[in-house]
C-alpha cells in the first residue's frame, strides 16, 4: 500500500486555535508543525496546538522561522549564519518546554516561510538551519521541499529527511514554488489540491504553472493552516488519498 503524510502549519492564528477549527482541520492530517514564537505563536497557542495534536494522535513537529512577525516570516532577511541556527535552536527549545509539560516528543522540524524557501537555494543557509536542529536532537527527521538542495545538506548533516510537496501551492517547471506575488500562487479550490495531491502521490510528479509536468517525489504533503478554505482543503485531500487506497501516515526516519 502506497502511503503519504499530511502535514499542515499551525499554532500560527489565535482565531482558528480558539474557534475550534484548526482542530477540525487536524482530524485530515498527520503531522502537524507549530510555531514556536518567531515568526507566530505564543507559549498559549502552542499548549494548546500540542495537546490538540496528542488528542488526534497526530505527530508534532516544529516549525521555526524568521523572527519578523510584522511580516509573518515571509520576507527574505540576510542574516548572519550563526544568528539563524541560533534562533532555530531557541524556538525549538520553546516549543519543546512546552510539548514536555503535556507529555509529548517533537519528532519533526520544518522551517517556515522566507527561511524554508532561501534554505531550498541556498547550501549556507540550510546548513545553518541543521546546526541549529543539530544542538538539540540529531534523531529527528527535517522536512525540506523536494528537489532542493535544503534535502541534501540536511542528509549531509546526518540527518534522516521528508521530501514535502505541497497540495495548496502552484509550481512552476523548475519545481520551486510560484510566488506569492502572482494571484494563482495559492490552490484555493478543494478539488484541484486534492486532484494535485494525489497525482503527487501517484504519478510523482505536479503540473506546473506553465502547463507543464513537473516530476516531484515526495514523502510528505502540506496544506497551509491559513490558506483560505483550509480545513475544506484538508478534507478533500484526505477523502481523495484514501479512497484511492492510499495509506496517511507520519513520517519516518531512515530516508
Amino acid at each position: 500500500m502506497k502511503s503519504i503524510d499530511l502535514n499542515c502549519d499551525m499554532g500560527e492564528m489565535p482565531e482558528a486555535v480558539m474557534d475550534g477549527s484548526q482542530e477540525a482541520l487536524i482530524r485530515h492530517i498527520s503531522s502537524v508543525n507549530i510555531a514556536c514564537g518567531g515568526h507566530a505563536g505564543n507559549p498559549e497557542m502552542m499548549r494548546a496546538t500540542v495537546e490538540q495534536s496528542l488528542r488526534h494522535g497526530v505527530s508534532i513537529g516544529a516549525h521555526p522561522g524568521y523572527e519578523d512577525r510584522a511580516n509573518f516570516g515571509r520576507s527574505e532577511l540576510q542574516l548572519p549564519l550563526a544568528e539563524i541556527a541560533d534562533s532555530v535552536y531557541r524556538q525549538i527549545l520553546a516549543l519543546e518546554k512546552i510539548a514536555g509539560q503535556c507529555g509529548a516528543k517533537i519528532r519533526h522540524v520544518k522551517a517556515h516561510g522566507a527561511l524554508y524557501n532561501q534554505a531550498a537555494r541556498s547550501r549556507e543557509i540550510a546548513q545553518a538551519i541543521a546546526e541549529g536542529v543539530r544542538r538539540w536532537r540529531s534523531d529527528a527527521v527535517l522536512i525540506g521541499l523536494a528537489g532542493s538542495v535544503m534535502l541534501a545538506e540536511f542528509r549531509a548533516a546526518g540527518f534522516s529527511v521528508a521530501a514535502e510537496a505541497f497540495a495548496d501551492r502552484r509550481y512552476e517547471k523548475d519545481g520551486s514554488l510560484r510566488s506569492r506575488k502572482f494571484p494563482d500562487a495559492l490552490l484555493q479550490d478543494p478539488e484541484e489540491a486534492a486532484e494535485q495531491a494525489l497525482r503527487i502521490v501517484e504519478q510523482g510528479s505536479v503540473l506546473a504553472a506553465d502547463g507543464s509536468m513537473v516530476p516531484l517525489l515526495a514523502q510528505t504533503i502540506c496544506i497551509h493552516g491559513d490558506t483560505p478554505g483550509a480545513l475544506e482543503i484538508a478534507a478533500a485531500v484526505h477523502k481523495q488519498l484514501t479512497q484511492a487506497g492510499i495509506k496517511i501516515q507520519p513520517p519516518t526516519r531512515g530516508n
